[in-house]
C-alpha cells in the first residue's frame, strides 16, 4: 500500500502448471519451472495499435499545456486513443519517480506470465528421512488458519510411520535476510507496515499495525506454539535457504493456495499492496533474486515494443525511489494490455474514481466517477495516475505524474476532465 484466437500473440501465454491436489500427495521434482532465458521470443502481432510519436490533438494539447501552467516542468503527461494516437504529450519522454504506478508494471508481467487462474502456493513436504518441510510463495493472506492445518498435518505424519508423532522435525525454507527488502527502499520505510519485509512464508504479510522485524522468527514462535497447542512438540524448527532442493523421493503432504490471480491483482493496483507487488514481480520471473526478476520484467518489457527510453525497474512496488518511468511509457503499457487476451482481468484489477481502492474517494459527483480506472501513485513529493478513461468515443489511455506539484489531485482532475471532451480530438476524416 502506498505512504502510496491469436495467430502470432504479443504476449506470451501462460507457462505456470497447475496446481494439483490440496490434499494429495506428489514426489517432488514433479514440478519444474522453467528458466526465463529458455523461454522463446515472443513475436510482436501484426496489426496491434502502435502509440504514435507526434500530437494529433492541438486543441487536447493546448489545455493539457493551460491547466499546467508555470508549473507544466514538474509534470509528465500522455494521452492516446485506442487506435495509438497520441491526443496530447507534455514531457511525455521525461523519466520522473513513478511511486506505486510502478505496480503496472508487476502485475501485466504476472497476469501474462502465469495467467489469471494461477495461485501462489505454500507446502508441506516429508522428506525421505522423515523431516518436514515447509516452503512458499508469498502468499499475502497466509494466516493462523493455514498454520493450524499445517500443524495438524505435521503431528499426523508421524514421520513416515503413518502414525500420529508426538514431536516433528520441521524445516521453514526461506530467504536470507539481506534480500528481504529491496536495497533502495529507504530505512525509515522498512518499520512501516507498507515496507514489510518480503519473504515467502509470510504470516499477515509480514504485518499487523507495522513491520515485522524478523518473520523466520515469528513464524518459528508460531508454529511452535500450534503444535503445543495440539499436543505435540518441534523437537527441530530450523530455517534453511530456500535454494535448498526437495529430495526427488519427498513427498507432498499438503499445499494451501492462495486466492487466485485477479484477487492478487486487485490487492496489488486497486488496494496498492507493496508486498503482493513484490510477490508478483518475483514470481512472475521465475526467480526470488531481484536483480534476476527485474532483468527478466525489462527483457518482457522489451520485447512489447514499449518507449523504454529512461526506464529504471529497481523493485516491483515503486517504493524504490530510483525508480524511473514515462508518462509516455505507462501510457503504452496501458494500450499494450488493452489487446492482451486477459485485457479484463487487467482492467477489472484497477481503482475506480469515486467507487473502489486508492482512488474510491477521488471525483466522486464528477463526470469522472465510476468512469475512469486506473492506478495511483503516492511518495513524498510525488503523485501519479495512470488508467483507463471512459468516454463517448472509446477509451482514452491516460499517464500523469508529478515530481513537485502543489495540488496535483485537482490538477490531474481536470486534465481527465478535459480528455473526456472527444470533440476536441475527432480524427481525421
Amino acid at each position: 500500500m502506498e505512504p502510496i484466437v491469436v495467430l502470432k500473440p504479443l504476449f506470451r501465454r501462460p507457462i505456470a502448471l497447475s496446481l494439483g491436489l490440496s490434499l494429495g500427495v506428489l514426489p517432488a521434482g514433479s514440478l519444474v519451472a522453467m528458466p526465463v532465458s529458455s523461454l522463446p521470443v515472443a513475436t510482436p502481432r501484426v496489426g496491434l495499435p502502435q502509440l504514435q510519436g507526434q500530437v494529433s490533438c492541438p486543441a487536447l494539447q493546448a489545455r493539457v499545456v493551460g491547466i499546467l501552467g508555470g508549473e507544466a516542468g514538474v509534470w509528465s503527461v500522455s494521452v492516446a486513443d485506442g487506435t495509438g494516437r497520441l491526443l496530447a504529450d507534455v514531457n511525455g519522454l521525461r523519466p520522473r519517480v513513478p511511486a506505486s504506478n510502478q505496480k503496472l508494471i508487476s502485475t501485466a508481467f504476472a497476469l501474462d506470465r502465469l495467467g489469471p487462474d494461477y495461485r501462489l502456493s505454500t507446502k508441506l513436504w516429508r522428506l525421505p528421512d522423515g523431516t518436514l518441510r515447509l516452503t512458499g510463495e508469498g502468499d499475502p493472506d497466509l494466516a493462523l488458519p493455514q498454520l493450524q492445518r499445517f500443524a495438524k498435518l505435521a503431528l499426523g505424519s508421524g514421520g513416515g510411520t503413518g502414525q500420529p508423532a508426538a514431536q516433528v522435525r520441521l524445516e521453514l525454507a526461506e530467504e536470507p535476510a539481506q534480500a528481504w527488502w529491496p536495497p533502495g527502499w529507504n530505512p525509515g520505510d522498512r518499520f512501516e507496515a507498507y515496507g514489510a519485509p518480503i519473504t515467502r512464508l509470510a504470516v499477515t504479510s509480514n504485518a499487523i499495525e507495522m513491520a515485522v522485524a524478523n518473520p523466520p522468527s515469528r513464524l518459528q514462535r508460531l508454529l511452535g506454539s500450534e503444535l503445543n497447542r495440539q499436543g505435540g512438540k518441534a523437537s527441530q524448527l530450523i530455517l534453511v535457504s530456500a535454494q535448498t532442493p526437495i529430495p526427488q523421493s519427498s513427498l507432498l503432504l499438503h499445499e494451501e493456495p492462495s486466492a487466485p490471480m485477479h484477487n492478487l491483482l486487485s490487492l496489488a493496483n486497486s488496494e496498492s499492496h507493496n508486498f503482493t507487488a513484490e510477490v508478483l514481480l518475483r514470481q512472475a520471473a521465475g526467480s526470488w533474486n531481484l536483480p534476476q526478476s527485474r532483468s527478466a520484467a525489462l527483457q518482457w518489457l522489451t520485447q512489447q515494443g514499449l518507449p523504454m527510453q529512461g526506464i529504471v525497474v529497481m523493485d516491483g512496488s515503486g517504493l524504490d525511489r530510483s525508480d524511473r518511468l514515462t508518462s509516455r511509457f505507462l501510457t503504452a503499457l496501458l494500450l499494450r494490455m488493452a489487446e492482451h487476451p486477459y485485457a479484463n482481468s487487467y482492467l477489472a484489477s484497477m481503482s475506480v474514481a469515486g467507487k473502489r481502492g486508492t482512488l474510491r474517494n477521488l471525483y466522486k459527483d464528477t463526470s469522472l466517477e465510476g468512469r475512469f480506472r486506473g492506478k495511483t501513485g503516492t511518495l513524498t513529493g510525488v503523485r501519479a495516475i495512470s488508467g483507463i478513461l471512459d468516454t463517448s468515443d472509446g477509451p482514452r489511455y491516460v499517464s500523469l505524474i508529478s515530481n513537485g506539484a502543489g495540488s496535483p489531485n485537482t490538477t490531474i482532475g481536470q486534465v481527465l476532465r478535459q480528455a473526456q471532451i472527444v470533440s476536441l480530438c475527432q480524427p481525421p476524416a
